[in-house]
């Protein structure tokens, strides 16, 4: 996980580049440097708290007696965009102050943490688990990173407009719930099919195509059934935290009763669509050979972003165009 994270934080750090790059037709040597050296510090430093955290997690809720699927995903999820954030908020800071007067600690720092990959790639290889994730990992990872980088462009576009600077506030929300929700569903999926066999095996859980929505959501199955449950969690989870947000006063946006429908449309919507995905993309994934817990869930957290980001702009845009303005969206 260590050489996934330094590489991907050094492919995000130029995507951010190129993405700030073409747009204003501006580009600085120095700060590219200053996001990369941020970028790949983050994301080794983050990883390896995210990794040992989540190692105690799973062997407490075992002792505790605890399906950890209901309670190691969810917590990875929440306390990665925390601690990221966090750290990279401070990383960034103190290396763009070091700027200035010493230029070469940027480079230095990007420099040092590239430099390590060749010693994690050989403690990889003599594990047989991480070898299998060092060779087969990198699409989802990868791919998921560009998928989450056009949800950025989307809330980037729409809170640069003063009309809707109040939607920054709640994009973490959406996602974040929307994300952690579809990462437990797809967790009890892909153990309720290991429980039956390996990865390719096609015993009566066999792997469907396209299934319908009803055998989603309404069948007896007991993944169905934790669906249902999932989807139905929705409502009082974003409720709760509306509640908090207006308490603190956060953003630009007034909690309205029009401006909740639509919300809670955009959220329900967007997890309604993320369980559905889920369901086809664990078992089309078993049916092809791939372990689920290694690929679907990079895959299902950043379309949770790219879907939450994109129907929750749509909202605010909505929201404008019928009037809404002043007293709910916008400052």
């Amino acid at each position: 996980f260590q050489v996934q994270a330094t590489v991907v934080g050094f492919l995000a750090s130029i995507a951010a580049v190129v993405f700030g790059w073409i747009p204003d037709g501006h580009f600085s040597l120095d700060h590219a440097v200053l996001l990369c050296a941020s970028s790949v510090a983050t994301a080794f430093i983050a990883s390896l708290v995210l990794g040992m955290i989540m190692i105690g997690v799973i062997i407490g809720s075992r002792k505790m007696g605890i399906n950890p699927d209901n309670v190691a995903t969810p917590i990875a999820a929440s306390l990665g965009d925390l601690i990221t954030l966090a750290l990279l908020s401070g990383i960034s800071w103190g290396l763009y102050k070091e700027l200035e007067s010493k230029a070469y600690v940027n480079p230095l720092v990007c420099a040092f943490f590239i430099s390590l990959l060749p010693l994690w790639i050989v403690v990889a290889k003599r594990n047989s688990a991480t070898r299998e994730v060092l060779y087969s990992g990198w699409e989802p990872v990868i791919i998921a990173m560009a998928i989450s980088s056009v949800g950025g462009l989307i809330l980037d576009r729409t809170v640069s407009d003063p009309n809707f600077a109040g939607m920054a506030v709640f994009t973490p929300v959406i996602n974040g719930v929307g994300g952690n929700l579809v990462a437990v569903q797809a967790s009890r999926i892909s153990t309720y099919l290991h429980m039956s066999g390996v990865p390719g095996d096609s015993p009566e859980t066999a792997p469907r195509r396209c299934p319908s929505p009803c055998s989603t959501f309404f069948s007896s199955d007991v993944n169905s059934r934790s669906a249902r449950v999932l989807f139905l969690l929705v409502v009082p989870g974003h409720l709760v935290f509306l509640y908090t947000i207006s308490s603190m006063q956060g953003g630009h946006t007034t909690l309205t009763l029009i401006f909740i429908v639509f919300y809670m449309t955009a959220a329900l919507l967007q997890v309604l669509i993320l369980l559905y995905i889920a369901d086809w993309m664990v078992h089309w994934m078993w049916g092809r050979d791939l372990d689920p817990d290694n690929f679907s869930i990079p895959y299902l957290t950043a379309l949770g972003d790219l879907i939450g980001t994109g129907l929750l702009a749509l909202s605010f845009h909505v929201l404008w165009l019928i009037g809404d303005r002043d007293s709910d969206v916008g400052d």
